[in-house]
């Protein structure tokens, strides 16, 4: 698990590898992560768009970004937690993800919540210690 804090609004990603879904011998390789969106401080906030930095494990670096996560917007009040599912997909056995979420609070105040960087790899792939 990875976890990263900004404003009161706590992070929590869970990477897992989709065995059933990858394809290697074609270069094809499928994660799905799970994000834990926690409201620890003291006022209602609201997702609006997120933005992502997907590496692969020859460097080669997409942007994402776009509105909400999964279709919704979520307003997550203090005290509770939102969490969702997607998926990555990549053209290595191994890869790193980073990002942002941009959230606004109760007085319109729009800001940035920090997505810790976190590994995907694929258990099967030989790995090196650099």
């Amino acid at each position: 698990m990875y976890e990263a804090v900004t404003r009161g609004i706590r992070i929590r990603v869970t990477p897992q590898y989709l065995e059933d879904q990858s394809q290697p011998e074609d270069s094809e390789f499928f994660w799905a992560y799970t994000i834990d969106i926690a409201n620890e401080g003291e006022e209602t906030v609201q997702l609006r768009s997120r933005m992502w930095q997907i590496t692969d494990g020859v460097g080669m670096t997409e942007e994402v970004r776009g509105p909400g996560v999964v279709g919704e917007t979520p307003v997550i009040e203090p005290g509770t937690t939102y969490t969702y599912t997607s998926g990555c997909p990549l053209r290595t056995p191994s890869g790193i993800m980073v990002g942002s979420y941009q959230m606004t609070d109760t007085k319109g105040e729009l800001f940035d919540v920090a997505i810790p960087a976190f590994s995907l790899d694929c258990p099967f792939a030989p790995r090196s210690v650099n």
